[in-house]
């Protein structure tokens, strides 16, 4: 198996990298991991990898790369579950589209044997049609019964008031199911209006647009960006001003955020020659609600760090499990009453040189096969103070990023 690396202008003069729209390119087969206009789209499959083997896989590919930058060459995406002993795979591309934060694009293809030619696959970047309207009728039904939601609540609360753990995260599910299949394509650009700003993602059914950036590794420096508090926005600017100076003032909220920020940092530290981070949580403010965000970057000491291993070391974090991790887990599997698969874990995609870009994965939806059915997530933070009727308000919130990219009059 061989990777060959061209820049854009190598593959194909019908269109600038400019041009490039990375959510066409993917469409609603193909997979995408993008912020801002910047990552990757991909069309076909040429390997799944169990998770085990990622990395040894990608170091026994042939590599024809001109590019020579992070995400050229092969490149494994995936999605990590929240439980990540549970089996899972990572995706080879066939064909892997990448725009650069430098302005740069460039085409990955995967040829079976060495007698292939990159310039036969057969793959256009500029002919995917936009997506057609339909009119469907929606239903929405809760998964886990709301009961139950906020006697978890109530249980981890009493666990953390107890000295048992310091917080653990109480989510719920809903299921949102159409009298025709749901469009992906439509529902990723429906987010990408909406949540340019955060990761949209695209991978084997599992699709959302995450705020929070788990992990970055890009020749050696590395950043996380934990995300951790949350309060609404209502479009109003004094009101949701108002909000954000609340959310910055509360103890319940300082407290949650305070136990992940310190776990990601207590986490990355040992592999880092210098790790900073900022001195005091912001806000961080996406459509429909706002978090209080702690940025850290710095860079790692050589050998460097693994993507790859930063990603399991990492995740779920306090944001999406708790704190002490094993006992809040437990707590979380004994009390919510519910798998989460994908959700909470983590998102994103490595390559052979052990660069790679990961996102939390929240704010998403796991599709049926049919299309027919998506399954939405959405938790909180319980800490001593937790009021379970405010949490539930919380994962109204969170839920309407996915609710209102999926249903449509």
């Amino acid at each position: 198996m061989r990777a060959t690396t061209r820049l854009l202008s190598e593959v194909t003069s019908s269109l600038t990298a400019s041009e490039v729209d990375l959510n066409a390119i993917a469409g609603s087969d193909g997979m995408l991991f993008v912020r801002n206009g910047i990552g990757f789209a991909t069309q076909g499959v040429a390997a799944r990898v169990a998770s085990h083997e990622a990395k040894s896989f990608l170091t026994n590919i042939q590599i024809d790369d001109s590019v020579n930058a992070p995400g050229s060459g092969p490149v494994l995406i995936g999605a990590i579950p929240f439980d990540s002993k549970e089996p899972h795979d990572f995706v080879l591309p066939r064909i892997l589209v990448c725009k650069a934060e430098d302005g740069r694009c460039w085409v990955t293809t995967i040829q079976d044997t060495d007698s292939d030619n990159p310039a036969s696959l057969n793959f256009s970047l500029d002919s995917v049609s936009a997506p057609s309207a339909t009119a469907s009728t929606y239903t929405v039904t809760p998964g886990v019964d709301v009961e139950k939601y906020l006697a978890a609540v109530t249980a981890a609360r009493d666990a953390v008031r107890s000295g048992l753990i310091t917080k653990a995260v109480i989510a719920r599910d809903v299921f949102v199911s159409s009298s025709q299949p749901i469009d992906i394509q439509s529902v990723l650009l429906r987010l990408r209006n909406t949540f340019g700003s955060s990761y949209q993602f695209s991978v084997d059914g599992f699709v959302g647009a995450s705020p929070e950036l788990l992990v970055s590794i890009l020749s050696g420096e590395v950043s996380s960006h934990p995300l951790a508090g949350t309060a609404p926005r209502t479009g109003d600017p004094t009101t949701d001003a108002q909000l954000a100076a609340s959310l910055l003032s509360s103890s319940k909220n300082q407290i949650e955020h305070r136990i992940v920020i310190d776990a990601v940092h207590d986490t990355l530290l040992p592999w880092c020659s210098y790790l900073d981070w900022e001195p005091e949580a912001s806000i961080v403010a996406v459509a429909n609600v706002q978090h209080l965000g702690t940025h850290m970057s710095g860079r790692l000491s050589e050998p460097f760090l693994h993507v790859f291993d930063a990603v399991y070391a990492l995740s779920p974090t306090p944001a999406l499990g708790g704190h002490p991790r094993d006992k809040a887990l437990n707590l979380i599997s004994d009390v919510e009453g519910m798998s989460r698969g994908r959700y909470g874990g983590a998102v994103g995609w490595l390559d052979s040189r052990g660069n790679g870009v990961w996102a939390v994965s929240i704010r998403c939806a796991e599709y049926s096969n049919n299309n027919m059915t998506a399954r939405l997530f959405a938790g909180g933070g319980i800490v001593a103070d937790s009021d379970p009727l405010s949490e539930l308000a919380e994962t109204q919130a969170k839920l309407q990023a996915m609710l209102a990219a999926i249903i449509r009059p």
